[in-house]
């Protein structure tokens, strides 16, 4: 899987220079034909070929996957595609994904003006 999602970030990094090429073709080398063969096929629809998953969601169509085939990539034991896009799957390790940066705080109002209240009960 790893030889593929290189492939994948070669060929869609735009750069067409010898070096790639031949870093591409030594890769397509190294891939069964089978799997090749299907990600060509969505590459030639304009699809990337592999989607990391996130949150339990395929990065490609956005849709959530069963806890089984989560399980299964977790553990390395076969290939996995998403159900709804066709999509090869990938997780990152645990020391590549990157921590989500904490939200900006709030910004403080400048000078709160004091409102004075209005008691609802009358005197009597």
């Amino acid at each position: 899987m790893q030889n593929l999602l290189k492939l994948q970030t070669l060929e869609f990094d735009g750069s067409k220079n010898k070096i790639a090429a031949a870093a591409i073709a030594e890769l397509r080398g190294k891939i069964p034909p089978q799997i090749l063969g299907h990600y060509d096929r969505l590459v030639v629809r304009g699809k990337k070929g592999m989607a990391q998953v996130r949150n339990q969601v395929c990065t490609g169509c956005h849709m959530f996957l069963p806890i089984g085939v989560i399980a299964s990539l977790k553990r390395g034991q076969d290939i996995q595609l998403c159900d709804s896009c066709g999509r090869y799957l990938y997780l990152l390790e645990e020391g590549q994904a990157a921590a989500p940066e904490p939200p900006p705080a709030p910004a403080k109002p400048a000078a709160a003006k004091k409102r004075k209240r209005k008691s609802l009960a009358k005197d009597v």
